[in-house]
Protein backbone atom coordinates (compact mmCIF):
# COMPACT_ATOMS: atom_id res chain seq x y z
CA UNK A 1 0.00 0.00 0.00
CA UNK A 2 1.08 3.44 -0.84
CA UNK A 3 0.75 6.21 1.42
CA UNK A 4 0.79 9.95 0.64
CA UNK A 5 3.05 12.00 1.87
CA UNK A 6 1.29 15.19 3.72
CA UNK A 7 2.49 19.25 2.77
CA UNK A 8 4.73 18.57 5.98
CA UNK A 9 6.29 15.56 4.90
CA UNK A 10 6.66 17.18 1.22
CA UNK A 11 8.20 20.30 2.95
CA UNK A 12 10.50 18.00 5.24
CA UNK A 13 11.51 15.79 2.18
CA UNK A 14 12.31 18.97 0.26
CA UNK A 15 14.31 20.41 3.23
CA UNK A 16 16.03 16.87 2.80
CA UNK A 17 17.10 17.80 -0.39
CA UNK A 18 18.49 21.57 0.11
CA UNK A 19 20.29 20.04 2.82
CA UNK A 20 21.79 17.37 0.81
CA UNK A 21 22.68 20.02 -1.56
CA UNK A 22 24.42 22.19 0.80
CA UNK A 23 26.11 19.33 2.56
CA UNK A 24 28.80 18.74 -0.19
CA UNK A 25 30.03 22.92 -0.06
CA UNK A 26 30.80 22.60 4.14
CA UNK A 27 32.15 18.84 4.85
CA UNK A 28 36.02 18.02 5.21
CA UNK A 29 37.86 16.40 3.05
CA UNK A 30 37.81 13.09 2.94
CA UNK A 31 42.02 12.67 2.49
CA UNK A 32 42.09 15.09 5.11
CA UNK A 33 40.45 12.95 7.65
CA UNK A 34 41.95 9.68 6.49
CA UNK A 35 45.78 11.23 6.82
CA UNK A 36 44.70 12.15 10.53
CA UNK A 37 43.03 8.27 11.36
CA UNK A 38 45.94 6.86 10.21
CA UNK A 39 48.77 8.55 11.82
CA UNK A 40 50.55 7.23 14.63
CA UNK A 41 50.47 8.69 18.09
CA UNK A 42 54.19 10.16 18.92
CA UNK A 43 53.03 13.56 20.90
CA UNK A 44 53.59 15.42 17.95
CA UNK A 45 51.36 14.57 15.55
CA UNK A 46 47.73 15.05 15.09
CA UNK A 47 45.66 11.69 15.33
CA UNK A 48 42.43 10.93 15.26
CA UNK A 49 42.32 10.36 19.57
CA UNK A 50 43.70 13.55 19.87
CA UNK A 51 40.65 15.03 17.55
CA UNK A 52 38.20 12.80 19.92
CA UNK A 53 39.79 14.75 22.63
CA UNK A 54 39.30 18.09 21.45
CA UNK A 55 35.75 17.17 20.45
CA UNK A 56 34.99 16.21 24.12
CA UNK A 57 36.27 19.25 25.24
CA UNK A 58 33.83 20.92 22.96
CA UNK A 59 30.96 19.09 24.76
CA UNK A 60 32.01 20.27 27.66
CA UNK A 61 32.23 24.22 26.90
CA UNK A 62 28.76 23.60 25.11
CA UNK A 63 27.55 22.16 28.57
CA UNK A 64 29.16 24.51 30.89
CA UNK A 65 27.50 27.64 29.06
CA UNK A 66 24.08 26.02 28.23
CA UNK A 67 24.68 26.33 24.14
CA UNK A 68 22.65 24.24 22.11
CA UNK A 69 23.47 21.33 20.54
CA UNK A 70 23.68 23.03 16.47
CA UNK A 71 27.16 25.21 18.18
CA UNK A 72 28.66 22.01 19.44
CA UNK A 73 27.70 20.30 15.77
CA UNK A 74 28.76 23.30 13.56
CA UNK A 75 32.27 23.71 16.06
CA UNK A 76 32.97 19.66 15.29
CA UNK A 77 32.30 20.65 11.70
CA UNK A 78 34.52 23.96 11.27
CA UNK A 79 37.38 21.58 13.50
CA UNK A 80 36.96 18.58 11.37
CA UNK A 81 36.94 20.66 8.21
CA UNK A 82 40.39 23.11 9.25
CA UNK A 83 42.21 19.71 9.97
CA UNK A 84 41.25 18.00 7.03
CA UNK A 85 43.36 20.90 5.36
CA UNK A 86 46.21 22.00 7.51
CA UNK A 87 48.40 19.90 9.25
CA UNK A 88 48.16 20.91 13.36
CA UNK A 89 50.60 19.90 15.81
CA UNK A 90 49.15 18.16 18.90
CA UNK A 91 50.49 21.65 21.23
CA UNK A 92 47.97 23.91 19.24
CA UNK A 93 44.77 21.75 19.11
CA UNK A 94 43.67 23.53 22.13
CA UNK A 95 43.60 27.09 20.57
CA UNK A 96 42.40 25.38 16.97
CA UNK A 97 39.28 23.57 18.86
CA UNK A 98 38.86 26.69 20.82
CA UNK A 99 38.68 29.25 18.21
CA UNK A 100 35.87 26.83 16.11
CA UNK A 101 33.98 26.72 19.22
CA UNK A 102 34.04 30.80 19.14
CA UNK A 103 33.62 30.91 15.51
CA UNK A 104 29.94 28.63 16.20
CA UNK A 105 28.74 30.40 19.52
CA UNK A 106 28.93 33.69 17.53
CA UNK A 107 27.66 31.88 14.90
CA UNK A 108 24.43 30.68 16.31
CA UNK A 109 24.19 32.17 19.90
CA UNK A 110 22.50 35.03 20.33
CA UNK A 111 24.61 37.69 20.85
CA UNK A 112 23.63 38.70 24.50
CA UNK A 113 25.19 35.18 25.11
CA UNK A 114 28.76 35.38 23.81
CA UNK A 115 31.43 34.93 26.44
CA UNK A 116 34.14 37.34 26.51
CA UNK A 117 37.31 35.61 24.39
CA UNK A 118 39.41 36.29 28.19
CA UNK A 119 36.28 34.32 30.12
CA UNK A 120 36.05 30.99 27.02
CA UNK A 121 40.05 31.09 27.83
CA UNK A 122 39.84 31.43 31.22
CA UNK A 123 37.41 28.61 31.37
CA UNK A 124 38.83 26.61 29.13
CA UNK A 125 41.86 26.45 31.35
CA UNK A 126 44.27 26.77 28.14
CA UNK A 127 47.17 28.59 28.18
CA UNK A 128 47.25 31.18 25.32
CA UNK A 129 46.37 34.86 25.08
CA UNK A 130 43.54 36.16 23.44
CA UNK A 131 45.42 37.93 20.81
CA UNK A 132 46.37 33.82 19.85
CA UNK A 133 42.62 33.19 20.37
CA UNK A 134 41.87 35.80 17.66
CA UNK A 135 44.42 34.87 15.17
CA UNK A 136 43.75 30.91 15.22
CA UNK A 137 40.39 32.67 14.72
CA UNK A 138 41.21 34.55 11.52
CA UNK A 139 43.19 31.38 9.78
CA UNK A 140 39.95 29.00 10.44
CA UNK A 141 38.05 31.36 8.65
CA UNK A 142 40.64 31.28 6.24
CA UNK A 143 41.09 27.89 5.85
CA UNK A 144 37.06 27.37 5.75
CA UNK A 145 36.51 29.97 3.14
CA UNK A 146 34.64 32.40 5.02
CA UNK A 147 31.75 29.56 5.89
CA UNK A 148 31.16 29.57 8.83
CA UNK A 149 27.32 28.76 8.33
CA UNK A 150 27.07 24.69 7.51
CA UNK A 151 25.27 22.13 7.17
CA UNK A 152 25.50 19.64 10.29
CA UNK A 153 24.89 16.14 11.11
CA UNK A 154 22.96 17.57 13.97
CA UNK A 155 20.83 19.61 11.25
CA UNK A 156 20.33 15.96 9.23
CA UNK A 157 19.12 14.35 13.07
CA UNK A 158 16.53 16.74 13.52
CA UNK A 159 14.98 16.30 9.97
CA UNK A 160 14.75 12.76 10.19
CA UNK A 161 13.26 12.97 13.59
CA UNK A 162 10.80 15.61 11.89
CA UNK A 163 10.10 13.21 8.96
CA UNK A 164 9.13 9.72 11.11
CA UNK A 165 7.69 11.99 13.32
CA UNK A 166 5.09 13.12 11.02
CA UNK A 167 4.68 9.98 9.12
CA UNK A 168 3.59 7.98 12.00
CA UNK A 169 1.02 6.75 13.55
CA UNK A 170 0.40 8.82 17.13
CA UNK A 171 -0.12 5.75 18.85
Amino acid sequence: MIEVLTTDSQKLLHQLNTLLEQESRCQPKVCGLKLIESAHDNGLRMTARLRDFEVKDLLSLTQFFGFDTETFSLAVNLLDRFLSKMKVQAKHLGCVGLSCFYLAVKATEEERNVPLATDLIRISQYRFTVSDLMRMEKIVLEKVCWKVKATTAFQFLQLYYSLVHDTLPFE
